[in-house]
């Protein structure tokens, strides 16, 4: 099997945990696990992981002059982005999440115009403007009275600033990944993230009662931990160095269609209009606003 072929696996892969995650996650909330207390949970088992790996990686030094960026980078990739997803997700539904955390394309194309001063065409500017419709559909007119999901409006909003900071992580991580290996960039960021979390996280997480989880429980806190964060960073990394951005960016249409299945095959949620609707004006922004135009003969 050649590289390619075991990069498209990784991609696939990494695919594949994030849509079982907007349901498998849901399960334990906030029953066993409140959301903020699981994102502790999440960056200290993915910070220990990747300081274990690091040991096989080259021993690098971080530069001064980038410890403010780290910093930045730590606080929108690994605080605001994962502590508004598992909220979101708390309060919305794992179809809900699976859909709006697509949007994250369409938040790089706008942050990229406004801070990289990179041109919309006409094309990106309809996708932007599809996608941004969606999103607000499933807001406005997301109402469902269900016991798992307590308030769907808030809950979908928080999906989408989880979109817009993971984006904008994307973007300003961008020179540190090519700068530093991934296990020294890694590491550091998760470390970071254990501290930065910790005034949020620290009641829920210290509210957990281990002796009183089933045993299905831990199963769901290790799948998150090894598998949500962990893993599907050691395969995005691994298919970023092997295929084209644009390939691996396909990906994401995979994640909704996969996390859609899922939860209706397990009984954990059901469409409606309103959720097509929506979802189908999100999915068609993100191809319009993401799709690269064809070059010029």
């Amino acid at each position: 099997m050649n590289q390619r072929t075991l990069a498209i696996l990784a991609a696939f892969g990494a695919t594949f945990i994030y849509a079982l995650t907007h349901t498998i996650a849901k399960g334990v909330m906030p029953d066993y696990v409140q959301p903020f207390g699981f994102i502790q949970l999440r960056v200290t088992g993915a910070a220990i992981l990747f300081w274990l790996i690091s040991f096989w990686g080259p021993k690098e030094k971080i530069d001064r002059k980038d410890y403010l960026r780290m910093l930045v980078a730590a606080t929108l990739g690994m605080v605001t982005n994962m502590l508004a997803f598992f909220k979101g997700l708390q309060l919305s539904t794992p179809i809900n999440s699976a859909v709006l955390i697509t949007i994250s394309p369409i938040v790089i194309v706008l942050l990229s115009a406004v801070f990289l001063k990179e041109k919309v065409s006409l094309r990106k500017g309809v996708g932007i403007g599809l996608g941004l419709v969606g999103a607000l559909a499933s807001i406005l007119f997301g109402q469902e009275l269900r016991q798992d999901a307590p308030n769907i409006p808030v809950g979908n909003a928080l999906l989408i600033v989880n979109a817009v900071s993971y984006a904008g992580y994307l973007i300003l991580a961008k020179k540190l990944v090519e700068k530093y290996h991934p296990f020294t960039f890694m590491k550091w960021l998760f470390t970071l993230a254990i501290f930065i979390n910790l005034p949020v996280t620290f009641t829920e997480f210290a509210a957990i009662s281990w002796t009183q989880m089933p045993l299905w429980a831990f199963g769901t806190i290790a799948f998150v931990v090894v598998g949500t964060t962990f893993c599907t960073y050691l395969f995005n990394i691994f298919a970023m160095r092997q295929l084209k951005p644009s390939t691996l960016g396909a990906f994401i249409y995979l994640q909704p269609v996969m996390g859609i299945i899922f939860a209706v095959l397990v009984g954990k949620d059901q469409l409606s209009p309103i959720k097509v609707i929506a979802g189908a004006f999100v999915l068609l922004g993100v191809y319009l606003a993401s799709k690269k135009p064809k070059p010029s003969p």
